[in-house]
C-alpha cells in the first residue's frame, strides 16, 4: 500500500496545480520547469496567443513561433504520461488557437499522435501547405497503424464468424475455427499433465464464396465537424471490413455533398485524406445516394453514423428512412463511434428512427465488432446493447 504524501509533498502538489508567482521556494529546478510548462497554457496569460512564456510562472502564452511550441510539447511529454499529454494538447488547441501551427511540419512532427490530432489535420484539409503534407501523412499513418493493430483482428474474427453460423465445417481455416465449440467437442481429450485439450477434430464456420450469398454493409458517415473522431474510427473499420471476402463493404461520407470513398478503402490513410471535415449536414441527400447503392435490401446493413442534426429537408429525410426500413434494409443509427463520451444529438429524429425499430445509440470502437456480428446474424441489437450496458434511444410512447 502506498503511503500518503506528507504535508510538504501535499503543498508542493497544490502549488503546482494552482500556481503562485511569488512562491518558488518550495520547488526544485524540475518543478520550476513543470510550473512554467503549465503556466504557458493555464496561467493568466495562457489563453493569449500573442503572449510569450516567461520565467515567472503564470504570465505566459506559448507565443506564435512553431519552434517555441515544439519545445513546450517536448517538456510536457517529459513530465506527463501520454494520456495527460493528449489532454493538454487538446486544451492548447482550444485556448491558444494552435490549429494554424499544424501547418508547420516541425511543429506537427513534435505532436503526440492520436485520433484527435488526426481529426484536427482532417479539419484543416486542403489548407495544409505542400511542405507539411508529407509530415501529416506520416502522423496519420502512425495513428492508423496503431488502430489497425488494435481493432483489425477482433473485427475480422467477429464478422467471419457471423456471416453464416449455420454452415459448419470440420475442416475450417485457422481464422474460422469456432473455439468454444471445438473445445467442448474435445473435452474427452483433456491432458492433465499439460493442463490443456488436444483437439482431434475442429469445428468452424464455412466461408461463403458465391457473390449472391454475401452480406452488404454500407457505412454512411456524417463528416461535419462534430463527428470528427467518429469519421476516423469508421474509416478504419470500413477498411478492415473491405478486406474480408465474406462481406461487401461500401463507405460513404457526407456533409451537404456526398462522397463515395469505397474505391480508396485499400488504404485507410487515403480515405482520411479524402475526408473534408466541417460544413453543413444533408442526411436526406446521403440516404438518397445510399438507396441507389442497394441491390438486395434484405441482405443490406446500413450503418448510419450521425448526430441526426439535419440541415436539409428533415421531413423528406425521415420519410426516406421509413422507406428503407420497410424495404427490408437493416438500418442501425450510431450517434457516435468514439470514446468521447455521451454525444449531443437531435432527440426528435433519434426517437423517430427508434420508432421504426432501428437501434439508435452511441458505440465505442471496442463494441463495434461485436455489434456488427449481431447485425449480420439479424440478431436483436437492442438485447445485445442491454447486455453490454449501452443506453439506446427509445421510441416515443
Amino acid at each position: 500500500m502506498t503511503a500518503p504524501p506528507d504535508s510538504t509533498e501535499r503543498y508542493r502538489r497544490w502549488r503546482l496545480a494552482l500556481g503562485d508567482d511569488e512562491d518558488t521556494s518550495s520547488l526544485s529546478e524540475r518543478d520550476l520547469r513543470i510550473d512554467r510548462a503549465l503556466s504557458a497554457l493555464y496561467g493568466a496569460g495562457g489563453g493569449n496567443d500573442s503572449g510569450s512564456a516567461t520565467d515567472g510562472g503564470r504570465k505566459g502564452g506559448l507565443g506564435a513561433s512553431a519552434p517555441r511550441v515544439a519545445r513546450w510539447l517536448d517538456d510536457i511529454r517529459e513530465f506527463f504520461p501520454s494520456p495527460v499529454v493528449q489532454v493538454i494538447q487538446k486544451d492548447a488547441f482550444e485556448r491558444l488557437g494552435l490549429k494554424r501551427m499544424l501547418q508547420e511540419p516541425e511543429f506537427l512532427a513534435s505532436f503526440e499522435a492520436d485520433v484527435h490530432l488526426v481529426a484536427d489535420l482532417m479539419s484543416l484539409g486542403k489548407t495544409i501547405p505542400e511542405k507539411t503534407k508529407a509530415t501529416a501523412r506520416i502522423v496519420i499513418q502512425k495513428v492508423v497503424d496503431e488502430l489497425m493493430a488494435k481493432l483489425a483482428q477482433k473485427t475480422t474474427q467477429a464478422i467471419r464468424g457471423a456471416v453464416n453460423r449455420q454452415l459448419r465445417t470440420r475442416r475450417p481455416r485457422h481464422g474460422d475455427i469456432d473455439w468454444p465449440r471445438t473445445i467442448r467437442a474435445n473435452l474427452h481429450n483433456y491432458q492433465p499433465e499439460h493442463q490443456t485439450v488436444v483437439p482431434d477434430r475442429l469445428i468452424g464456420y464455412a466461408r461463403k464464396t458465391r457473390r449472391a450469398d454475401l452480406e452488404d454493409i454500407i457505412l454512411c458517415v456524417d463528416q461535419s465537424g462534430s463527428m470528427a473522431t467518429s469519421v476516423v474510427y469508421s474509416s478504419i473499420f470500413a477498411a478492415v471490413m473491405a478486406s474480408i471476402p465474406a462481406v461487401s463493404t461500401k463507405f460513404v461520407v457526407f456533409d451537404t455533398a456526398v462522397v463515395d470513398l469505397t474505391e480508396k478503402l485499400a488504404d485507410p490513410v487515403d480515405v482520411l485524406f479524402g475526408v473534408q471535415l466541417g460544413g453543413g449536414t444533408d442526411i436526406n441527400r446521403a440516404l438518397a445516394y445510399v438507396q441507389g447503392l442497394v441491390v438486395r435490401p434484405s441482405q443490406t446493413h446500413l450503418i448510419l453514423i450521425t448526430d441526426l442534426f439535419e440541415g436539409g429537408n428533415s421531413q423528406e429525410m425521415l420519410a426516406r428512412a421509413k422507406e428503407m426500413v420497410e424495404a427490408g434494409i437493416n438500418v442501425i443509427v450510431l450517434l457516435a463511434l468514439s470514446d468521447d463520451g455521451k454525444p449531443g444529438f437531435d432527440h426528435a429524429c433519434a426517437e423517430f428512427f427508434a420508432g421504426l425499430g432501428c437501434p439508435v445509440f452511441a458505440c465505442t470502437p471496442d463494441q463495434f465488432p461485436e455489434m456488427m456480428a449481431v447485425a449480420l446474424q439479424k440478431g436483436d441489437i437492442h438485447a445485445w446493447a442491454a447486455l453490454a450496458d449501452i443506453a439506446t434511444v427509445r421510441a416515443p410512447t
